[in-house]
């Protein structure tokens, strides 16, 4: 078991040196995109933002259709310190382009293996070490206990992957709001294209007989999230595993770019420039985003060293961005007239209380509020401490109750600030005169739509 253990710490040259060539190519790619598209600008484009952090940011708001719907692809399927959204946006064109063409191209070396059998074959292949199988490995198998989680997950993914900050940047990067809204069609379909070759590498994995290919040993369950390197390490030739393993760190490099620059502008203009420093210069916020780039990066990197599941961490992201944010973006892009700031503090502080108080196996804690199924922490035959898991659909409990509190709440503040006028000295959030704004904002389009009309 040592040598084994060994073999496969060992690192593997054409494997690094792809990553090195394809993240060289990506990178200079940036640099040059950024240069040829800032010269080709008008003087008409310019006006449109108005500062160079702005421009940084935002790409000048003159994203086109086709860069836009593979940009906004781009930001899911998963260098930005010098050029901002300019080298992000183009540069996952390439990448988008290095993911097809890498991962169709080892598809039929893969299939022509000899380690890979007949797709939708049920014969009991060892897969997993120590695990019976006497279900289809082409379709898996769902337990009834579990029907709870899949329905909590697959709505959390659906509706969660809405209010994060890397989309909306694209959307505000948009020259139209109609090109934003045919954007954002268009890349999904784009994500759904995405997803493809990787669910056939997928089914691959599942019917492959890992014993008799040059893996030399089943598949641990620990081994499975690893289905793509292992397959194009071991079921295809060098060459391609060369480009496939290219295609997946461009694949990482599309998510992690725009990751980045969008948490880092929206700490550095919704914190460091708005709150702290809101009179400081056009010049200085550039190098406040670059300096945040390069801190969120170190961060990024520790995380990725020490952490052992990275896509445990995008789970709990788009589960905090889901039960917190969703509600919030909802209420207020439809119903602006219904919430306020003291609605949504009240629930999203007791929404992230639910949240916290009921367990995450990722950060190594269990519940205390336990709701219905719930499987207590136990340890398994191997010995190992398994922590405890809710099989109830909890998070789209919290997220409701964030909806509703956060209404009842605003309903409540409303009618006090109306009833009680002398209340008003103690709205220190400024909640009523944002509804007073929001009302005059309203009057002058209804205003400007009659006008229109008429003429």
């Amino acid at each position: 078991m040592a040598g084994e253990d060994e073999a496969k710490q060992e690192l593997n040259v054409v494997g690094m040196v792809g990553l090195i060539v394809f993240y060289l190519i990506i990178f200079f790619a940036g640099i040059l995109s950024h240069k040829i598209l800032k010269r080709g600008r008008k003087e008409v484009q310019k006006s449109q933002v108005s500062s160079n952090t702005e421009d940084m940011m935002l790409a000048g708001r003159d994203i086109n259709y086709f860069v836009g719907v593979f940009t906004m692809t781009a930001t899911w399927v998963g260098g930005g310190y010098i050029n901002g959204l300019y080298s992000v946006a183009f540069t996952d064109i390439i990448q988008l382009i290095c993911i097809f063409v890498g991962l169709i191209f080892s598809i039929p070396w893969m299939t022509a293996s000899d380690a890979v059998t007949t797709p939708l074959r049920s014969s009991n292949l060892t897969m997993f070490a120590s695990q019976d199988q006497t279900y289809s490995k082409f379709f898996g198998k769902l337990e009834k206990n579990d029907v709870g989680i899949w329905i909590d997950y697959a709505i959390m993914l659906v509706f969660g992957g809405i209010p994060w900050q890397a989309y909306f940047q694209r959307v505000l990067s948009a020259r139209s709001v109609s090109v934003a809204k045919t954007l954002s069609f268009c890349a999904a379909f784009g994500c759904f294209s995405a997803a493809i070759p990787s669910i056939v590498i997928g089914l691959i994995t599942m019917n492959t007989d890992w014993p008799s290919s040059s893996y030399n040993q089943a598949l641990l369950p620990d081994d499975y999230k690893l289905a793509v390197p292992l397959t194009l390490l071991h079921l295809t030739p060098p060459a391609v595993a060369f480009i496939g393993l290219g295609a997946v760190s461009a694949a990482v490099m599309s998510s992690t770019d725009s990751s980045i620059l969008g948490v880092s502008t929206m700490f550095t203009r919704n914190v460091l420039i708005n709150v702290f420093l809101p009179n400081v210069s056009d010049r200085v916020s550039m190098w406040l985003l670059r300096f945040t780039v390069i801190i969120n990066t170190v961060i990024a990197m520790m995380i990725a060293i020490l952490v052992k599941t990275v896509y445990g961490l995008y789970l709990i992201c788009s589960d905090l961005v889901f039960i917190l944010l969703f509600p919030h973006l909802v209420m207020v892009v439809h119903f602006p007239k219904r919430t306020n700031k003291y609605g949504m503090i009240v629930g999203f502080t007791i929404a992230l209380l639910l949240r916290v108080l009921s367990g995450e196996p990722v950060l190594k804690y269990n519940a205390i509020i336990k709701f219905a199924g719930y499987v207590e922490p136990h340890t398994n035959t191997d010995g190992d401490y398994v922590y405890g898991k809710q099989r109830f659909p909890f998070r789209n409990l919290i997220m409701a109750l964030n909806f509703l509190i956060t209404l009842s709440v605003t309903f409540l503040t409303q009618k006090l600030f109306e009833k009680y006028p002398d209340l008003r000295k103690f709205d220190y959030l400024g909640a009523v005169k944002d509804q007073e704004e929001a009302h005059e904002m309203e009057k002058k389009e209804e205003s400007q739509k009659a006008t229109n009309g008429n003429v």
